[in-house]
């Protein structure tokens, strides 16, 4: 019987430590890239991306076998899975509540088991590698204190899975409305625009897109109609996931009923994932009273008028859009409205 080695203190000390955060993967040394991150980095950063966070010279490469064998602490984890621009990174930042909670806002280690897969990674190649990369963020950054991951929505696909891997974990699913996703799209301009035929690519390599259209119809539609197939095609995952997985793992709730009664919904969102928070005091908080991504301030009004200015320059884009995405959702079985319901 072959004898496992005895894992290095040195290296016991430094995966355990949830400081070393496990930034990314690389499937071609089976290694993960640790960088150290505080808590106040954490905090200042709006995704856990290169964009976001301080420059290194070199990450940390310790290979996949030895982070596993090392065997870190596991906080309770929970997931925040989204359609992208409907407030999932006010959550997230909600979340960064020390002595209960740690929220995580978009890891890019996903992502790469993403690029992997669509590179000819398996899924018998890549489950081992997400279920130890969920392993390393579950690292509890204080006593007592649970994880909760948003991975960026062009990691849905590997949602089923996580959910599969952590049976204790629990997840909200949120959405902005049709018609608000697709102001958001057009407000954005040319960066949103390819942003949403890049996310159709990405979806079509993963079978998401089960819709009956071929290359050329994809080159006939405008940009605001590739954006509605993008958002009917998460919709679609996630009534699949519900249905799998149950209300009793799985709540859903879009962007303008979390913003029109945040404190009903921080606290509903709270007792169903176990953690418990000061939920007045997030609410009065930056994670709700500035912008996300520029920091400035910027609470419900304000949110309220960009979405409202976005409308009337873009109406009949919209309304044109959306209509059509309704008969395409009537056709392909797909509702509008999220069964399990957070707000009861």
């Amino acid at each position: 019987m072959t004898e496992l080695a005895t894992p290095d203190p040195a290296l016991v000390q430094i995966v355990g430590d949830p400081l070393w955060f496990a930034d990314r993967y690389d499937p071609g040394h089976d290694a993960f890239h640790f960088r150290r991150l505080t808590r106040e980095v954490h905090r200042a950063a709006t995704f856990l991306t290169d964009d976001f966070l301080p420059k290194v010279e070199a990450p940390l490469v310790i290979r996949r076998r030895d982070a596993v064998a090392a065997g870190a602490a596991q906080a309770p984890m929970h997931f925040i899975f989204h359609s992208a621009f409907c407030c999932s990174t006010v959550l997230a930042r909600a979340f960064d509540a020390p002595g209960a909670a740690m929220g995580l806002k978009e890891p890019l280690l996903f992502n790469d088991l993403v690029g992997w897969s669509h590179r000819g990674g398996s899924p018998r190649e890549i489950a081992p590698v997400l279920d130890a990369g969920l392993a390393l963020l579950a690292r509890p950054f204080g006593p007592g204190e649970a994880v909760i991951v948003k991975p960026s929505n062009l990691a849905n696909g590997l949602a089923p899975a996580m959910l599969t891997m952590r049976p204790g974990a629990r997840a909200l699913l949120l959405h902005a409305p049709l018609a608000v996703y697709l102001g958001s799209i057009a407000r954005k301009g040319m960066e949103g625009r390819l942003w949403v035929r890049d996310l159709l690519v990405k979806q079509l390599r993963e079978g998401l897109q089960g819709f009956g259209y071929k290359g050329e119809d994809y080159l006939g539609m405008t940009d605001l109609q590739v954006a509605a197939l993008g958002w009917l095609a998460q919709q679609a995952l996630f009534t699949r996931m519900i249905a799998e997985f149950g209300s009793d793992r799985l709540r859903t709730i879009d962007s303008e009923s979390l913003m029109a009664d945040p404190q009903r919904s921080m606290a509903a969102l709270a007792r169903f994932l176990g953690v418990t928070i000061d939920v007045a005091a997030v609410v009065a908080g930056p994670a709700f009273t500035t912008h996300s991504k520029l920091g400035s301030d910027f609470g419900t009004a304000a949110r309220s008028a960009e979405i409202r200015a976005t409308a009337d320059a873009h109406a009949d884009e919209i309304a044109n859009v959306g209509a059509w995405a309704e008969q395409v959702a009537a056709t392909a079985g797909i509702a509008l409205t999220l069964p399990a319901p957070l707000l009861g």
